[in-house]
C-alpha cells in the first residue's frame, strides 16, 4: 500500500486548499479511505470516509460542512476540498486506507492556517 498526499501549505483564515491522495499497491477501486489529520502535541484526529464507488461519505463534526472528500476511480485518486479554513485545522494531513492501522496511513501534507 503506497499512498501520497499533497496539495498542502500555507493559507490565511476563510481560505480554501485542495489535498489530493495518490494512491497505489492495491485495488483502490474496492476501498473505502480516509482523511485523518493531527496537530502539534495531539492525537490523530479521523476527518471523513468515503466508501469504494464514492456514492457515500460521513465527516467529523469539526469539518462537517466546511470539507468534502472525493475520489476519482479511474486515476486512483482521493481528494480533500476544505473550505473556510481555521486557524484550528493547522495540521499534518494523512490519507490512510485503514483509519485505524497506522501501516495503512500514507505520507503526510501539512497544512497551516494563519494570517
Amino acid at each position: 500500500v503506497q499512498l501520497q498526499a499533497s496539495g498542502g501549505g500555507l493559507v490565511q483564515p476563510g481560505g480554501s486548499l485542495r489535498l489530493i491522495c495518490s494512491a497505489s499497491g492495491f485495488t483502490f477501486s474496492n476501498s473505502g479511505m480516509s482523511w485523518l489529520r493531527q496537530a502539534p502535541g495531539k492525537g490523530p484526529e479521523w476527518l471523513s470516509t468515503i466508501v469504494s464507488d464514492g456514492t457515500w461519505a460521513e465527516y467529523a463534526a469539526a469539518v462537517k460542512g466546511r470539507f468534502n472528500v472525493s475520489r476519482d476511480n479511474a486515476k486512483n485518486l482521493l481528494y480533500l476540498q476544505m473550505n473556510d479554513l481555521k486557524p484550528e485545522d493547522t495540521a499534518m494531513y494523512y490519507c490512510a486506507k485503514d483509519p485505524f492501522m497506522r501501516q495503512y496511513w500514507g505520507q503526510e501534507t501539512q497544512v497551516t492556517v494563519s494570517s
